[in-house]
């Protein structure tokens, strides 16, 4: 009787435990993540991923950080990279935001968000356009006058291929106040920093690229922003107008995320969202979200599969319109 009664005991302290382990901890047994970045250094998709990382570090939610930038193919070769090795990346994260869908409705590259597992959504940067400090051009008005003279004599660069993103960006601007958006004359460059030195040279008069990766050029006095995509002004950029308070209904956000490689573990993926969650609170990432006039976007998981198979038709019915696809 003694002997069944510490068996069970045994028993009931086994599940127990193990139940503990798998279900109440599963996001504090990560300790570490690896950032892999389908771009250049001082792109959007750099910013976030040293930002998300930071600030999980910093905050002492993950132990170990790192960071591997793999640009080419328009994020193609990083893709391509993270689904071949798959079997030993079950601690990478790469970040990746609106133009997976934009490139893969292109066949800029053959996978799609499909061939990857979402984790969750993080932030949203909302589009701009910005100018050198000493350029004569002062507001949209200015630009948009140049433009109905000469499309040509207007060149916008952007971090991104023909038909990404930042040409997205400002060719939507532009329809917005009447024009017709194929005859943007965009600069591609690889990567946002080319595009910004590109612009501080002179050798375009534009730059169309996110708030995040314009923000502290334009604090530091070197750029100025003429126009943001967001309905209202933003707390953490309040000097900088609105395309809709310039009479330009222009009103997008692009989302920034986490995907892990194809097959990784159901519970992997929801400790990796309740880390996102649990990194919402902290300082370190309030710190750098305001830094970088960034908005929260939460969708974990299959929420966020939900969110990208939306968006992959809008964004398709509106580049066909504007002559991308």
């Amino acid at each position: 009787m003694g002997i069944r009664q510490n068996f069970r005991r045994i028993l009931a302290g086994s599940i127990l435990a193990t139940v503990c382990v798998s279900g109440v901890s599963q996001a504090e047994i990560i300790n570490k993540a690896h950032f892999l970045v389908p771009g250049g250094a001082g792109g959007g998709w750099d910013s976030t991923a040293r930002g998300i990382g930071e600030a999980m570090n910093r905050s002492g939610i993950i132990d170990k950080v790192s960071y591997e930038n793999m640009s080419g193919g328009g994020g193609g070769r990083a893709i391509a990279y993270l689904i071949e090795t798959a079997e030993r990346q079950k601690d990478t994260l790469m970040v990746n935001s609106t133009p997976i869908v934009i490139r893969s409705l292109q066949k800029v590259f053959p996978q799609s968000f499909r061939d990857l597992t979402p984790v969750a959504a993080v932030i949203g940067d909302y589009g701009v356009l910005a100018v050198r400090a000493d350029s004569e051009i002062k507001t949209f008005a200015d630009a948009l006058k140049i433009f109905q003279g000469n499309s040509r004599k207007l060149k916008v660069a952007g971090g991104s291929v023909a038909g990404s993103m930042d040409h997205l960006i400002a060719a939507m601007i532009f329809q917005a106040a009447g024009e017709n958006p194929r005859k943007v004359r965009y600069v591609p460059y690889d990567a946002g920093g080319k595009a910004m030195a590109g612009l501080l040279s002179g050798e375009t008069q534009l730059l169309a690229t996110g708030l995040g990766e314009a923000l502290e050029m334009e604090r530091s006095g070197k750029i100025r922003i003429i126009g943001v995509t967001a309905d209202e002004r933003l707390p953490s950029a309040s000097n900088i107008p609105t395309f809709k308070e310039q009479a330009v209904d222009a009103s997008f956000v692009n989302w920034r995320g986490v995907f892990g490689p194809p097959g990784l573990d159901n519970d992997k993926v929801a400790a990796y969202g309740e880390l996102v969650k649990k990194m919402y609170d902290t300082e370190e990432w309030q710190k750098v979200r305001d830094a970088n006039g960034w908005v929260e976007i939460y969708k974990p998981g299959n929420e966020f599969m939900a969110y990208l198979e939306s968006q992959e038709k809008e964004l398709g019915a509106l580049m066909k319109q504007m002559g991308f696809l």
